[in-house]
């Protein structure tokens, strides 16, 4: 059984330290500011008729759509970040994803100017500001609400040991590793769908889907390695919550940031709610 476990090691840490080399996060990053301008250009020269008709069919004509696609090249990144913290504590890695709920709220919030014309004419856009105060205020509280949860964790943070440690966290880093697999391969599918035959996915609803059912193993698998109480009532907690975010990606206007706020305190009552448990145990 070791073997597996320095098999996951093997896969996971190499990618891992690739992922967060300086050089790495920075061509990320200088991607993300040369797609965003390719994407303006490119639809000002479909507005203009000049491009051929494989990319005028999944080209928009809303110059607007650019600044989609920039939240949606940021969002990606923060996903890939998700996985790379899987193997962390239960913690960690749930604040990661409401990190990406804040970062899709917020893309949602902007999603709502490709309803507008250009240039902006403020009588129609009043139809367009509400859905958007509702997406950046839901983000906002979210966001607030994770400064309180992270500033909880690290009070809390501590070293654990144990022989039950080092297996608990490669079988994590296999399922990482897997998940990661996943990402690529079906995020290349949906971009092949979209430019040949024109079917767009609702990808990170997909991947969310996958998340949940990784988060309930993690649950499961913890209950091995950690089976009190609290610890079980802990994880349980943010499965559910994860869950929630979930809901919130699914849900219509108006629902999703009520979703993801209430999401958030339930996290952050599951988390003091075990502090409380563990100080008198």
């Amino acid at each position: 059984m070791s073997t597996f476990y320095e098999l996951a090691t093997d896969l996971f840490d190499p990618l891992h330290s690739f992922w967060e080399h300086p050089k790495t996060r920075r061509f990320v990053a200088v991607s993300q500011v040369v797609a965003f301008l390719v994407g303006l250009i490119g639809i000002e020269l479909n507005i203009r008729g000049l491009l051929p008709p494989v990319l005028a069919r999944v080209t928009p004509v809303s110059h607007f759509y650019a600044i989609n696609l920039a939240f949606t090249l940021v969002l990606i990144q923060e996903v890939v970040d998700l996985i790379f913290v899987l193997p962390c504590s239960v913690t960690k890695s749930l604040g990661k994803q409401f990190e990406v709920l804040c970062l899709i709220l917020l893309r949602d919030a902007f999603k709502e100017l490709v309803h507008l014309h250009e240039p902006i004419v403020l009588v129609e856009a009043v139809n367009v500001l509400l859905p958007m105060l509702a997406d950046g205020a839901g983000a906002l509280v979210v966001f607030l609400g994770l400064g309180l949860y992270y500033r909880r964790y690290r009070k809390r943070a501590q070293g654990r040991k144990g022989p039950w440690l080092y297996p608990f966290v490669a079988t994590k880093k296999f399922l990482a590793f897997c998940l990661l697999f996943f990402f690529l391969s079906y995020g290349l599918w949906i971009g092949w769908e979209s430019v040949v035959a024109g079917h767009f996915h609702a990808f990170f609803s997909v991947f969310y889907t996958v998340l949940i059912f990784s988060d309930i193993f993690i649950v499961l698998l913890s209950h091995t390695y950690q089976p009190a109480f609290h610890s079980v009532f802990r994880n349980s907690g943010f499965a559910l919550a994860t869950l929630l975010i979930r809901f919130a990606l699914a849900a219509p206007a108006y629902y999703a940031p009520v979703i993801g706020v209430a999401a958030m305190a339930f996290a952050y009552g599951v988390s003091r709610a075990s502090e409380a448990f563990e100080a008198d145990a």
